[in-house]
């Protein structure tokens, strides 16, 4: 079993891609991050294994066999060492402990979530951050990002989502929703607790369900089914809750309308004239990409507009498809012809990866 001591930002800002987040992210991601350890010989990584986290080496040495024959030994603090140690999935090979290493080990679509929410530049717009910053706390936020509910949210929609929430502060024993009404908001909880019961024929009073704390949601079910409030929820404590309009929920919760296409299908785009575009971070770029991609991160895509030739078709691609989707879908508002790779490097059949890609740019 590893044994875990937590995370700072110092440390998660020297392996890529957190060296190009925005420190006040890298700090929230730490939050949720531990340095674990390892005992030589045992094994960091097992081939065939398609666990989604993302591990990098912070101490010590290992070596890296593909059916049994060593491939490499990567030492920690060496530049190869900076970059995770071969995410895709399946893994194609055992990565073992060479002498005692520690390492960090991240949930990978919550790294994913996260670096799509840097990118995103919602940092950068003014009224947004006056009202995270009324809200007191990021740690909501960053357990929201980590829920599978939210990270099904089109990552094109991220940023609008945080635009349009309302910040509502509410009162102990207040009754936020109340069963048997009718669904008209989706809530997240920012500060303080809540209560939920359900009334039975034999209990007026409801039988309590749950307790609700900082970055919980609720509200949701009514919203998607169209159906009448199932439960009641209060507040324990004096608290501020975000509150996002039903039509706002609706409307945000539906994939943009994109064209994902397959490695196959990018073969007949290239052929006439497309071109590849990376929009992650150029450290990520340079480590693995497609050969002769054009290289522009996400939270540069509409500064560099005017760069790109408008008479080709581009298909965007990151490591997963969170980033590219939101990339393209920027592209296509603004008259680009732009596809998006389904499932990005991580599809990785069909795709001519080569490392050193360098930082090719429009």
């Amino acid at each position: 079993m590893a044994e875990e001591q937590s995370a700072s930002a110092q440390l998660l800002k020297t392996f890529a891609p957190m060296d190009g987040m925005k420190r006040e992210n890298v700090a929230a991601l730490a939050k949720k991050v531990s340095v674990k350890t390892l005992s030589a010989g045992r094994p960091l990584i097992s081939q065939g294994d398609s666990d989604k986290r993302t591990v990098w080496l912070v101490s010590g040495q290992v070596e890296v066999t593909e059916d049994g024959r060593k491939v490499a030994t990567i030492t920690a603090g060496t530049p190869q060492a900076r970059n995770p140690l071969y995410p895709s999935l399946p893994r194609r090979v055992t990565v073992r402990c060479v002498d005692d290493v520690s390492f960090l080990s991240i949930d990978s679509d919550l790294l994913d979530v996260m670096i799509t929410w840097d990118q995103t530049g919602s940092y950068e717009v003014e009224e947004l951050q006056a009202q995270l910053q009324r809200a007191g706390t990021d740690d909501w936020m960053t357990t929201l990002l980590q829920t599978n509910a939210f990270q099904t949210i089109p990552p094109a929609n991220i940023q609008a989502i945080f635009q349009r929430l309302q910040r509502v502060p509410c009162k102990k024993g207040e009754v936020i929703i109340k069963q048997g009404d009718e669904g008209d908001y989706f809530y997240i909880i920012v500060q303080g607790k809540c209560a939920v019961t359900r009334e039975t024929p034999l209990s007026r009073e409801g039988i309590k369900l749950a307790e609700l704390q900082v970055g919980d949601t609720f509200g949701e079910e009514s919203l998607i089914a169209e159906a009448k409030r199932n439960a009641t929820v209060t507040m324990v404590t004096d608290g501020v809750l975000m509150r996002l309009k039903k039509q706002d929920f609706r409307e945000l919760m539906n994939e943009p309308l994109l064209q994902w296409v397959t490695p196959e299908q990018t073969a007949k785009i290239v052929a006439r004239g497309g071109r590849w575009l990376d929009v992650r971070l150029p450290s990520e770029h340079q480590n693995l990409g497609i050969e002769g991609a054009l290289n522009v991160p996400l939270y540069l895509i509409r500064l560099k507009l005017s760069t790109l030739d408008r008479s080709k078709p581009y298909i965007v691609y990151c490591d997963t498809g969170r980033r590219s989707s939101a990339a393209a879908y920027i592209l296509v508002e603004r008259g680009f012809e732009a596809y998006v790779l389904r499932n990005g490097l991580g599809n990785g059949a069909g795709l001519q990866l080569v490392r050193g890609a360098g930082a090719d740019k429009p």
